[in-house]
């Protein structure tokens, strides 16, 4: 099975029965080594969502980790919008913390699984490929992931190092924004509402509204095309060009400053128009279309796949921090296509650009447990008052009266 590696999600799930867009699926009933927990699950993305059943089973790895390991293995029976057209994997494999593991973090993530049974260090890192390539077509462009470490063969120069904020998704903290060698000069904090993460599963560069705005301004400002229609840039229609032409050049480079493991300095990764600006069709002879490869978001800034086919990404949970250095696939007509620069100082932005409280998802379900305690306390308070003779009863009057709402946990987070 091919399997889709995602960064921000944590549960390792495969299709387990046809579906019209998959070639090939699990049946479980032909493994004499499944187990079923019977525990259904259901996990929502930013785009699509399956429901399956956990179970666990025994893996193997054609490549690099010889030996069986036993994991726990979703069997994906239902999907929407998550099994698209042309896709060439049959599943997803989360590497995210348990945090973010459903139905509860109890469910031990595939990466935890391996790092307990294979005794592999808490480290792995991804080469995502692909850098000026058409975006649709083989749905593949190669790359790699190292379980259990780093290979000095896929990057070039130095590994810039930035902290883990929460051990959820990898989070981590933005400092400012660039677009070409412009400051946006936007509250740093904007940069990280409410969160800021690395996720391979999301393909564009997602900015938080405020600072989507700002850059779109920017690009159109520095660019050299007069007129664009607003269309391209959210995403509803494409640009094309004559094919003998590189559009990239009318476009500025873009920056993300973040901290560095020495909080008073910040270091840059930087990507080329040729990252961002995305080719995707080829409309007749001559012309070939490109999308917007920044998209807005209404929770988080991600820094998804058009920035990761830029760099060769650590992920090392052992020491709590994500490292970047430069991916020697990123190129186009044989020239780099990211960049990486530091050190800088932080003097010209805050301490902290994160918020003190997040609110993610387990903080929201105690929240949510203790409002329910609270208003079950209450509730049999009430019930005790109503069984008490009427004598001791106290008369209520309209303004003691506790109505329905007040007592109602009215928006339970999930």
């Amino acid at each position: 099975l091919n399997i889709l590696v995602d960064t921000g999600s944590s549960n390792f799930a495969v299709a387990g029965v046809p579906d019209p867009d998959v070639t090939s699926y699990f049946d479980p009933e032909m493994s004499s080594t499944y187990r079923s927990q019977g525990i259904e699950v259901t996990v929502k993305y930013s785009q699509g969502s399956w429901t399956g059943v956990l179970g666990t089973d025994v893996i193997t790895m054609p490549k690099g980790l010889y030996g069986s390991y036993t994991i726990n293995i979703a069997t994906i029976l239902e999907s929407e919008n998550f099994f698209l057209p042309g896709v060439k994997w049959h599943g997803i494999l989360g590497l995210a913390y348990d945090a973010l593991a459903k139905p509860s973090s109890s469910v031990e993530t595939f990466f935890d699984s391996l790092v307990r049974q294979a005794k592999i260090p808490n480290i792995f890192s991804l080469q995502m490929c692909g850098a000026g390539l058409p975006v649709s077509g083989s749905g593949t462009n190669g790359g790699s992931l190292v379980l259990g470490g780093i290979e000095p063969s896929l990057y070039t120069g130095d590994i810039w190092y930035t902290p883990i904020k929460e051990e959820w998704y990898y989070q981590v903290e933005i400092l400012k924004l660039e677009v070409g060698g412009q400051n946006l000069e936007l509250d740093c904090r904007e940069y990280n509402a409410d969160k800021a993460i690395v996720d391979s599963g999301t393909t564009l560069l997602r900015l938080p509204e405020k600072v989507f705005s700002a850059v779109v301004q920017a690009i159109a400002r520095t660019s050299l095309i007069q007129e664009f229609s607003s269309g391209f840039w959210t995403g509803s229609q494409l640009a094309c060009w004559d094919r003998t032409e590189k559009p990239w050049s009318l476009f500025p480079k873009l920056s993300i400053y973040l901290r560095d493991e020495n909080s008073s300095r910040s270091f840059r990764i930087s990507i080329l128009p040729q990252l961002y600006i995305q080719p995707i069709l080829v409309i007749g002879d001559n012309l070939q279309c490109y999308r917007f490869g920044i998209s807005s978001s209404t929770n988080a800034l991600v820094i998804g796949a058009t920035v990761m086919e830029g760099f060769y990404v650590i992920f090392d949970r052992a020491q709590r921090r994500v490292g970047f250095a430069v991916s020697p696939c990123a190129e186009a007509d044989g020239l780099p296509v990211s960049e990486i620069e530091g050190p800088f100082t932080t003097a010209d932005v805050a301490s902290n650009c994160v918020s003190s409280v997040s609110f993610h998802e387990p903080v929201l379900w105690i929240a949510s447990y203790a409002l329910m305690s609270l208003c079950g306390i209450i509730l049999l308070v009430l019930i005790v008052l109503l069984l008490i003779p009427p004598r001791c009863q106290h008369r209520y009057t309209d303004n003691d009266v506790v109505n329905d709402e007040s007592s109602l946990v009215r928006h339970r987070w999930k």
